[in-house]
């Protein structure tokens, strides 16, 4: 398709440039940098990015029914209030491990906050195998734990009718269908739905287009891959000029632009020099879809 442009809209020098979610009140792009510990906002009109730091690894932001934001911090799930740049905990998963923090996040449509945590990497990708979780959040601020062993809890979203769960842990190097029950929360039947090439890489964060169709993003695989859950078939592959491609999300007026976010983590200086805008935010357009809104956290 020689319609779709890539462009990099804020070379920001993300360490881990984590969970894209276009804000349609604000009208920008909200976005992390995981071990740079910043929560951070995109203006496509000012094109200037704000961030406000905070005192942990912040893995995932969500939007929040009463405004602002929630976080994944540490192994905390966080109140954000933008203004103000406060930030106060809403309660802690993994007490007993001191050595996870949580990891990518989501909120699913009926506004609970699903996210999982990991064991804190010695290197990119290289880490204690199994120490994570998948949580929920849910409205009245309670938490239920689905399944451990996880070893890097990472994308996920749910299908346009809403029964089936998709889920990443990075280093089954698989893309994960689960059935859903959105009236309970609860997941269960886990299957595989795609495994990825050797050159795709890790997969990473993922999300869903106005089609049903899954877009996930390759870490040290520097592309976007579109899937198809129900065929479990690739269906496109689009490429950027940054190996540590992590995260996507559909924004923009009508949700037609595509936002990739990256990281620069374990790049020594000669391979940054190769790719200068690693841990930049990339906007693809000319996709010819569109993408989903995000439903915000219910409590």
């Amino acid at each position: 398709m020689s319609s779709v442009k890539i462009e990099c809209v804020a070379s920001e020098g993300c360490r881990i440039g984590e969970s894209p979610v276009w804000d349609e009140k604000e009208s920008a792009l909200v976005f992390v940098d995981i071990t740079g510990r910043k929560v951070c906002r995109w203006s496509p009109v000012t094109k200037q990015v704000q961030a406000i730091a905070v005192d942990a690894p912040v893995s995932s932001v969500a939007l929040r029914k009463s405004g602002d934001y929630v976080i994944t911090l540490g192994t905390r799930f966080a109140a954000l209030k933008w203004k103000e740049q406060l930030v106060t905990t809403i309660t802690q998963a993994d007490k007993d491990k001191p050595n996870n923090r949580f990891n990518d996040g989501k909120v699913d449509p009926a506004g609970r906050y699903f996210a999982g945590t990991m064991a804190e990497e010695i290197r990119p990708a290289v880490l204690e195998r199994h120490q994570g979780s998948l949580y929920t959040l849910f409205s009245d601020h309670s938490v239920v734990k689905h399944f451990d062993q996880v070893d890097i809890s990472n994308g996920l979203d749910w299908s346009l009718d809403h029964k089936t769960f998709f889920y990443i842990d990075s280093l089954s190097y698989s893309v994960d269908a689960f059935d859903y029950d959105l009236q309970t929360g609860k997941i269960g039947n886990r299957r595989s739905m795609y495994k990825l090439e050797k050159e795709e890489s890790i997969p990473d964060g993922m999300c869903i287009d106005t089609e049903g169709k899954l877009w996930v993003a390759c870490y040290n695989g520097g592309r976007v891959i579109r899937l198809d859950p129900e065929t479990g078939k690739r269906l496109q592959t689009v490429k950027l000029p940054v190996d540590k491609t992590t995260s996507c999300c559909f924004g923009g007026k009508d949700y037609s632009e595509m936002y990739v976010t990256s990281a620069s983590d374990g790049m020594d200086k000669d391979w940054l020099s190769r790719q200068p805008q690693a841990g930049g935010i990339f906007k693809i357009t000319g996709l010819g879809v569109k993408g989903v809104a995000p439903y915000p956290f219910a409590g």
